[in-house]
């Protein structure tokens, strides 16, 4: 396992440790416009859920792999929080958000790691 599936599979763990919905993996390595090797995508109940369940993603990669995210969007309102750790891209949205923008549906063609 490569350090960043070890990582995707960590954020992954993560966000249902947070009781996030419709946890996904997308493996994005065989498509060549993608933007990361993985997408780690989920979804929350409300803004506060959301920035919950980003906050542990943080915690439980720096404790587990001494890696912080190199940028984080969308924080302050959380309906979409994007966590760059450049190979790896976590994705949390409010579930109207992940419905009106359906990563899942664009990047179709990645392998799914989990369903």
């Amino acid at each position: 396992m490569t350090e960043s599936e070890m990582l995707a599979q960590l954020a992954a763990q993560a966000l249902d440790d947070k009781k996030g919905m419709d946890v996904q993996i997308l493996d994005m390595r065989g498509l060549q416009s993608a933007p990361a090797s993985f997408f780690v995508i989920a979804s929350g109940n409300v803004p506060s859920h959301v920035s919950a369940m980003s906050d542990h993603v943080h915690e439980v990669v720096k404790k587990a792999m001494n890696l912080n995210p190199s940028k984080v969007e969308g924080y302050n309102n959380a309906e979409w929080i994007l966590m760059d750790y450049f190979d790896v891209v976590v994705h949390i949205f409010l579930q109207e958000r992940r419905a009106f923008y359906r990563l899942e549906q664009l990047w179709e063609d990645a392998e799914r790691l989990r369903k």
